[in-house]
C-alpha cells in the first residue's frame, strides 16, 4: 500500500506549478537552441576552412596553429592578461575603499553615490571617446598641465605603444569602479552592527576588523563581483575601438576585436571561430571555479 502511494505520488510532483513550468519553456529552448547550439556550431566550424560563408571543410587544428602563430593574436592575449590583472586588482581595491569610506555615514552620501555610479550608466563608446579627448596631448590633460607651467609634463598613453593598454585601463576603471563600490557597500550594509560593536569593545584596530572579520564575511559579494568584472574583461571591445581602434599599430589589440575583424572584415570565418572558441575556454576557466565555490563547496560544507 505504501509502495503504491509513493508510486502514485510521483506524477503529482510533475503536475505541480504547471503554469510556471510552461512559462519557463521559452527560456529553456532559448538556452538550449541558441546558446548551447550556437556554441557547438562555433566550435565545430573552428576546425574548418570557412571563409566568407561557413562550410564543412575540415582542416583539423590548422586554424588554431595559425591563431597562435599570429603576432596580432599574441598581442591581444598579452593585452588581455595585463588589462585583466590590473582591472581586477584596482577595481576591487578602489571599489572596496570607496565603499568603506561611504559606509561611515557621511553627509550627502546619496549625492556622492550617484556621482560615483553615474559613469556606469554611460556606454563604453561614450566613455572611450571622452577619455580619448582627455588623454589627447594636444588639448587634454597634458595640454592643461603644461599651460599651468609644467612644460616638461608628458601624459599621452594612447600614443605610446608601450603603455597604451594602461590608457584604456584608466577609462575602464573610471566607468566600472562605481558599480563595484555599490556592490561592496551593499555587502558592508549587510554586516550585523553587533559585530562592529564587539570589535570596538575588544579594541581591534579598524584595518584589522576589515581584513580579518569583514572581508571574510563578504565572501559571496567578492565572488559575485569578481565574476562580473572578469566577464567584462574577456569581452572588452568598445573601449578599444573608441579610444585607439587597436593602435598604435597592433599595440592595443584585444581578442574580441580580433574575432570581429576576422569574421566581418577579413572574411575568414574559420579563424574568427577559432579565436571565439579560445575566448569561450577563457570564460569557462572563470565560470567553472565560480560554480564550484558557490555550489560544490557549499555542499561539502553542508
Amino acid at each position: 500500500m505504501a509502495g503504491h502511494t509513493r508510486g502514485s505520488g510521483r506524477p503529482n510532483q510533475w503536475l505541480r506549478n504547471l503554469n510556471a513550468k510552461f512559462a519557463s519553456v521559452p527560456m529553456i529552448l532559448t538556452a538550449v537552441v541558441i546558446f548551447l547550439g550556437g556554441t557547438i556550431w562555433t566550435v565545430v566550424y573552428s576546425f574548418t576552412n570557412s571563409k566568407l560563408l561557413p562550410r564543412l571543410s575540415f582542416v583539423g587544428l590548422d586554424q588554431y596553429e595559425r591563431l597562435w602563430a599570429a603576432p596580432r593574436w599574441l598581442m591581444s592575449v598579452q593585452n588581455l592578461v595585463i588589462y585583466g590583472f590590473f582591472s581586477l586588482v584596482f577595481s576591487l581595491v578602489i571599489g572596496f575603499v570607496l565603499a568603506a569610506l561611504m559606509d561611515q555615514k557621511i553627509r550627502f552620501e546619496n549625492t556622492f553615490r550617484t556621482i560615483m555610479l553615474y559613469p556606469f550608466a554611460l556606454s563604453f563608446i561614450v566613455t572611450g571617446l571622452v577619455w580619448q579627448w582627455l588623454l589627447n596631448p594636444e588639448f587634454g590633460i597634458q595640454s592643461v598641465v603644461r599651460s599651468l607651467g609644467w612644460t616638461s609634463f608628458a601624459f599621452d598613453p594612447l600614443y605610446n605603444s608601450n603603455i597604451v593598454i594602461y590608457g584604456i585601463l584608466i577609462a575602464a576603471l573610471w566607468q566600472g569602479t562605481g558599480l563595484v563600490m555599490c556592490l561592496m557597500l551593499a555587502g558592508l550594509r549587510g554586516i550585523d552592527e553587533d559585530i562592529w560593536k564587539a570589535t570596538r569593545v575588544d579594541g581591534i584596530p579598524m584595518w584589522k576588523t576589515y581584513l580579518l572579520v569583514i572581508i571574510p564575511m563578504m565572501r559571496g559579494v567578492f565572488i559575485t563581483t569578481l565574476v562580473i568584472i572578469a566577464s567584462g574583461i574577456v569581452k572588452v571591445y568598445d573601449l578599444v575601438v573608441a579610444q585607439t581602434s587597436g593602435g598604435p599599430g597592433i599595440a592595443s589589440e584585444v581578442p574580441a576585436k580580433y574575432v570581429y575583424d576576422y569574421m566581418f572584415q577579413a572574411q575568414n570565418l574559420g579563424q574568427g571561430f577559432a579565436a571565439s572558441t579560445m575566448m569561450l575556454v577563457t570564460v569557462a576557466i572563470i565560470i567553472v571555479p565560480w560554480a564550484y565555490l558557490e555550489f560544490g563547496g557549499g555542499r561539502k560544507r553542508a
